[in-house]
């Protein structure tokens, strides 16, 4: 029989309906929900942007880590800007994985046309982008006072321990002591498909975790997914924060031929399922030939950002 683990001290609040927070150990964290973005919202977006949102876009919507100790501030930052600010705008070019289907330029005429559901503003010019959304945003710090409190990610240390993240820490069935799903956008690709970012995160007695899920459908041609797991240890000594950044992709077919029942199509529409699989096939398979567009997002990095430096 296992022991119980002992709860930290922490202090939950909830300001409104939208926001959330956990102060635990020297962190702040925060998760902003709001409803799907007004007319209003979106039109500045997308003149900052310069392309037109997803059906669903969630621009209120984001997960604020803050940490505070030893006069050390950082803070790192998902939303919904970040997410698509790091979406191709313009012509796709070498690396960007465009996918090119038949009815790809009328629906992104139909998507920028002045006059539809979904149109840009009057004053901006239709120009192409990814018209599936894809992104490879793993997050952003935000900008310190001083530039000189800038913590770099590096590569992990592959000797390290500490510079890994222990699934088998998160697969225990500790208490959780705060948990959020943040959706920043979902598109249904003009009923071809299915694109949308959630961002998941879940603090324990003894971590934090989050998972930042990218999943692309485009239908009877590809599925892609881009995974951003960030791992902290209350007891890393250095305080560190480890991250893992992931892209997978495999041909529509290959994917399908996964499902459980062949008559049963819902498991491709379960971004779970499909992200299991792309991860169950052989790394050269799903990171490295892809589905052959020649994405960049594909393969894993390990990096940490050392929050602390060991007193010398």
């Amino acid at each position: 029989m296992s022991s119980a683990i002992a709860l930290p001290p922490h202090e939950l609040s909830s300001p409104n309906q939208q926001t959330h927070t956990i102060k635990i150990a020297n962190w702040r964290i925060t998760a902003s929900t709001h409803p799907i973005s007004n007319a209003a919202e979106c039109d500045a977006l997308q003149s900052a942007l310069g392309f037109a949102l997803p059906e669903m876009t969630f621009g209120g919507n984001s997960l604020l880590l803050e940490y505070n100790a030893s006069g050390v501030g950082w803070k790192y930052v998902f939303d919904t800007r970040g997410a698509l600010g790091a979406v191709k705008g313009g012509e796709l070019g070498e690396g960007d994985g465009g996918v090119k289907v038949g009815y790809a330029d009328a629906w992104l005429k139909s998507r920028t046309d002045p006059g539809t559901n979904l149109p840009l503003p009057a004053t901006m010019a239709a120009k192409p982008y990814d018209w599936t959304y894809t992104t490879t945003y793993a997050g952003h710090p935000e900008s310190p006072s001083a530039p000189t409190n800038i913590i770099p990610w590096t590569p992990a240390d592959p000797a390290n321990p500490a510079h890994i993240i222990p699934m088998a820490e998160l697969t225990r069935p500790d208490p959780i002591l705060f948990y959020a799903e943040i959706p920043l956008f979902e598109d249904e690709l003009h009923d071809n498909g299915s694109s949308s970012l959630i961002v998941r995160i879940r603090v324990m007695p003894t971590c934090i975790f989050i998972l930042s899920r990218f999943t692309l459908r485009v239908d009877n041609v590809l599925f892609r997914t881009h995974d951003t797991r960030v791992y902290h240890s209350f007891v890393s000594t250095p305080p560190l924060v480890v991250r893992q950044v992931s892209g997978w992709a495999a041909p529509y077919d290959k994917v399908k031929r996964q499902l459980p029942d062949r008559n049963d199509l819902t498991p491709l529409t379960d971004a779970t399922f499909v992200a299991r699989v792309l991860a169950e096939m052989p790394a050269q398979t799903s990171q490295k030939t892809g589905a052959g567009t020649g994405w960049r997002g594909l393969g894993t990095k390990l990096e940490v950002a050392v929050l602390e430096q060991p007193a010398t």
